[in-house]
């Protein structure tokens, strides 16, 4: 169902299990209307349309937004930028206590501070970096819900940007090579995560537990910078002390 818009019965969907003829009388449009929306002949489906297949799947805000993008997709702005501004450059050399990277939405990673190199190292892609290098299962405590996400976020920047060849280079090259990659996007889902928890475990500091934040940059929505922060008089906190005399040395 909805399989040509890259919507499949997940493993999340709140209604599985509806037949193309149910779901079309639920929204109230006939078979044949649903049935060309499938194949991508409908032209421009109305908002009344897009909400009526929305609420009979019962899609939450960030799916809703993607059954939108795919249904109406952008040529605008295919290439996400491959550098950041001076400025947001030294931002990060500046910042000494927190982990700070600038990422596209790609998970390209275009800069990053002292410390967030100290555990993320020299990966140039975050995503590349989860599911093809071995060590990633180790770094990541929580792996296969990282990688759940992180495959579903990618499905949600190919349904807002399906002109982006870069991006098409990496669905390619991570579904060629990640059994685990191809079996997380072929469920279909979608998800877009601006702040949360995760754990990392790093060969010097022990398992590190931090909150991390996702800003969109101004003048660039395909930008994010992105914080990781301890929580107080944790025992986190006094490991990236270590970490930042560590990567005071270094430099």
């Amino acid at each position: 169902m909805l399989s040509s818009w890259g919507l499949r019965p997940g493993s999340r969907r709140r209604v599985p299990g509806l037949r193309r003829e149910e779901l079309a009388q639920l929204a109230g449009i006939s078979v044949e209307y649903y049935q060309r929306l499938e194949q991508g002949r409908a032209g421009h489906p109305s908002d009344e349309v897009l909400n009526a297949i929305a609420d009979t799947l019962r899609l939450d805000v960030v799916e809703r937004e993607h059954l939108r993008a795919l249904a109406r997709p952008s040529r605008r702005g295919a290439r996400a930028a491959e550098s950041v501004r001076p400025e947001l450059r030294r931002m990060l050399d500046l910042i000494d206590s927190v982990l700070a990277l600038v990422i596209t939405d790609r998970f390209d990673v275009l800069a990053a501070n002292s410390l967030a190199s100290r555990l993320f190292g020299e990966a140039q892609n975050l995503a590349r970096t989860l599911f093809l290098d071995p060590a990633a299962r180790d770094l990541y405590v929580e792996w296969e819900e990282v990688a759940a996400a992180t495959a579903a976020q990618l499905r949600l920047v190919a349904g807002r940007h399906p002109d982006d060849a870069d991006l098409a280079e990496l669905v390619a090259d991570l579904s060629g090579q990640s059994a685990e990659f191809r079996r997380m996007w072929d469920t279909g889902d979608v998800e877009l995560r601006a702040f949360g928890t995760k754990s990392f475990r790093h060969p010097d500091a022990g398992v590190l537990t931090l909150h991390y934040e996702n800003f969109e940059l101004p003048g660039d929505t395909r930008q994010r910078l992105v914080t990781f922060t301890p929580a107080k008089g944790s025992t986190t906190e006094a490991a990236l002390r270590l970490l930042l005399s560590g990567a005071a040395a270094a430099r």
